[in-house]
């Protein structure tokens, strides 16, 4: 055990701080007095046996976070590099001057960017990566630590790297084992043009303030600030904690910034109230909290062999790959380090934005921003159903704090006469967003009408989830003034060849192709039908606005619903009876009434022609495409209770990238090919492949849910899933032998009633919230 500091450390760690005035303390975080988190499990551990090139640090460096403060980490032995980042380090703004097309500007400057906080390096020069052996990586998923150790001149080093959501620090630890001595160099730069110094502080042009601070402590030997480093000389360990944020703050009315808050100053009392503690304190402390989420959920598909095991997580994926044989403690390790990301990016912040909270430079890809067209949304596809509700609540949260500004851009600009989009009915009322959204309630790209309704969708399904009153009040006025919004948007319309009238929705776009401007799109008529749905049974809920919920009532019973084509077999994505766009596109825009929508269901529910034409759409876009299309894929083929397709895109998924190719890199992140031999990392398949996977062995809607409804055969020898929230306020365990279920275990959170069903056989089970039932004998 790594002790406090000693009396020579306090003296080099107030050298260190020498520079950093007092901080107002803020309420210490509680201490276990043991450790609650259980020993390294090898089911729970990635390992490499070598470090991130540095220059490849998207598609090698290892991902830490506590929710708001995150780094990619090289585990270099003689140059450790941390690529810092906050999640509200952004550069533009509100964006509210349309272009000359109506649409909203899209660049760095006027809409803004995900950019990095800092650049940390620990420089170790005798440690060069040539005079080591034995080198190992790991991260531990369950501890939430990443470490990293080797062998020089019969010492060995080891290096313990996690970010502390309770001490909101990040924190590097240096040991050995053998009389080794470590000295070298620590030095903390801004990536924003500020020099090398134990602490920095600057402001955007956007007027958003940021900082960041550093310090250190070691035994047996010096630690002191020398110039714009620290210096640390002979010591027998020594730790790095830093810390970093911005005045960004969640409120309209203030312009997304806090005035009175001093990110140095704060960052400078943060790294100082966590280094009056040792290393293993904080550990301690870190990994408690990090296990009570993580904990939440357990899943085992199956025994890898002992040979498959021997393989660092690189060779694993390769030969997976290449040699075909499942390995599903791999498959589940993949499940697994999606929860570890929305652990370490989704926690009293901003919401997973399409790179989550990982950088390897200030330009990212579209941004780095807000998808409202499918992308934030699947980043929270697994949040409830892999036991992280806590993690959905950021995604909540930064729809409620954008909502006053949403609501304003579109009351002033969406009736645009230069907006393709624009109301032809001349009401406008509500709120929507664009395709792309930022922290400041600015859009970005095109205006993205049916944006609104699948965010409430996503918001209403986290209630389905939870049974939340507190969540449920807190997004009403959300769904409300969406509903608003398609009061004033829907046409009229009489169907050809009868006298039928029925509702429409007004000038759009199938994202992401075809015709700019059709009316009646598949995709928008299927979510502002759940919206409706939805909006009342939230109306009726909390006992509000019993008129207009009888109003959208109405309205969604004259909703015009797509059809099949006569011409194509296909459920029509647009009011045509003609394929319109690209057969093989990414999107399944025009399915979202499969997945995530739950009107087309297999179960004999849904007319046959409309579950047939669903299926034959989805089998013409095809089983090959980038990583959170083939997650979109997996989850609509779940849902349709086909095993060998959905499993089939999990495993394209899983495919090692190669060149910048779609599939997984080195470090696990998905890697989205944007051209021939350049590639970049999308999260959001991280996120939405282990929906599907936990799909494939549980569906749930209220009032039901049905046990291994897609299980593979890869997986079905034996398994056990434990802690799956199911929909309509239930968690189950359940536990399966030869593709059979042998117990299910029924836990109601809020629930009462539900049916249980496995291959036709059903049981109906009701309970009190906080009750348990077991059930067994399911497919004798």
């Amino acid at each position: 055990m790594t002790p406090a500091p000693s009396r020579r450390g306090v003296l080099a760690l107030t050298a260190a701080l020498a520079a950093l005035p007092a901080f107002k303390a803020t309420a210490a975080p509680q201490r276990p007095a043991h450790s609650s988190a259980p020993g390294t499990d090898a089911r729970h551990r990635l390992w490499w046996q070598a470090p991130a090139d540095e220059h490849s640090m998207i598609e090698q460096g290892l991902p830490v976070g506590n929710g708001r403060l995150g780094a990619l980490v090289s585990n270099d032995p003689g140059r450790e590099l941390l690529l810092v980042t906050d999640a509200t380090m952004w550069t533009g703004g509100l964006n509210d001057t349309l272009d000359a097309d109506g649409q909203f500007p899209y660049g760095r400057g006027d809409f803004g960017s995900f950019t990095l906080l800092a650049r940390l390096t620990v420089d170790i020069p005798d440690h060069d990566l040539s005079a080591v052996s034995g080198y190992r990586r790991t991260l531990d998923l369950d501890r939430g630590v990443n470490t990293a150790s080797y062998v020089r001149s019969g010492v060995t080093y080891r290096r313990e790297i996690f970010a502390s959501h309770p001490d909101d620090v990040i924190v590097l630890h240096f040991t050995q084992s053998g009389g080794g001595r470590y000295t070298g160099t620590i030095t903390l730069e801004g990536t924003h043009g500020e020099e090398a110094a134990v602490s920095f502080g600057a402001t955007l042009p956007n007027g958003l303030r940021y900082g960041a601070a550093i310090t250190a402590y070691g035994s047996g030997g010096s630690v002191s600030v020398d110039g714009p480093h620290i210096a640390f000389r002979g010591c027998r360990d020594l730790t790095v904690v830093l810390s970093g944020g911005t005045n960004y703050t969640p409120d309209a009315a203030a312009h997304y910034r806090d005035p009175s808050l001093d990110p140095q100053k704060l960052a400078r009392g943060k790294v100082r109230a966590a280094a009056r503690h040792s290393a293993a304190t904080l550990l301690r402390t870190h990994t408690a909290d990090h296990h009570a989420l993580y904990g939440q959920l357990d899943l085992s598909l199956g025994t890898s062999s002992a040979e498959q095991r021997s393989l660092d997580t690189w060779e694993r994926l390769r030969a997976r790959a290449t040699d075909g044989a499942p390995d599903p403690e791999l498959e589940a390790q993949y499940l697994q380090f999606g929860r570890y990301l929305t652990i370490a990016a989704s926690r009293g912040s901003l919401p997973l934005a399409l790179q989550g909270l990982w950088l390897d430079g200030n330009d990212p890809d579209w941004m780095g921003d807000y998808h409202t067209d499918i992308n934030i949304q699947m980043n929270y596809w697994a949040t409830d159903r892999a036991g992280l509700s806590q993690c959905f609540d950021a995604f909540t949260d930064y729809c409620v704090a954008q909502f006053p500004s949403w609501t304003d851009l579109t009351r002033r600009l969406f009736n645009d006469p230069r907006n393709r989009y624009r109301n032809s009915t001349g009401k406008n009322a509500g709120w929507t967003v664009a395709i792309s959204t930022n922290p400041f309630g600015g859009g970005g790209w095109w205006w993205h009408p049916a944006g609104n309704a699948w965010l409430c969708n996503s918001l209403w399904e986290h209630y389905e989830f939870t049974a939340s009153r507190t969540h449920l009040e807190k997004i009403y006025p959300l769904l409300k003034g969406a509903c608003e919004f398609w009061e004033a948007r829907l046409l009229t319309t009489t169907l050809p060849g009868t006298s039928r009238e029925v509702l429409i929705v007004d000038s759009d776009w199938s994202p992401e192709h075809g015709p700019l401007d059709a009316k009646g799109i598949t995709y928008a008529q299927e979510l502002v039908w759940a919206l409706f749905g939805n909006y009342c049974a939230a109306a009726a809920e909390l006992k509000k606005d019993t008129a207009f919920a009888a109003t959208i009532a109405g309205l969604r019973k004259r909703l015009y619903l797509p059809q099949v084509s006569p011409t194509t077999g296909w459920l029509e994505e647009w009011m045509s009876p003609d394929n319109l766009g690209e057969t093989t596109h990414r999107h399944l825009s025009p399915l979202v009434g499969l997945f995530p929508g739950d009107r087309i269901r297999p179960d004999g529910s849904t007319p046959a022609e409309i579950v047939d034409g669903a299926t034959a759409l989805l089998t013409a876009r095809g089983m090959e495409s980038f990583g959170w299309a083939n997650a979109w894929r997996a989850l609509c083929w779940a849902r349709l209770k086909n095993a060998d397709n959905a499993y089939q895109l999990v495993l394209n998924n899983l495919r090692p990238s190669s060149g910048g190719s779609n599939g997984t890199a080195f470090n696990l992140f998905d890697i989205y090919q944007v051209e021939q031999g350049r590639g970049i990392f999308q999260i959001d398949a991280n996120l939405g492949t282990p929906a599907a996977m936990i799909e494939m062995l549980l569906y749930s809607r209220p009032g039901h849910l049905e046990l291994l409804p897609a299980l593979p055969d890869a997986w079905a020898a034996s398994g056990s899933l434990s802690g799956a929230n199911a929909r309509g306020g239930f968690v189950v365990d359940l536990r399966w032998r030869d593709g059979k279920p042998t117990e299910a275990r029924i836990r109601s959170t809020g629930g009462r009633t539900t049916t249980v069903a496995h291959a036709g056989s059903t049981r109906t089970v009701t309970l009190k919230p906080g009750e348990t039932v077991t059930l067994k004998g399911f497919g004798r």
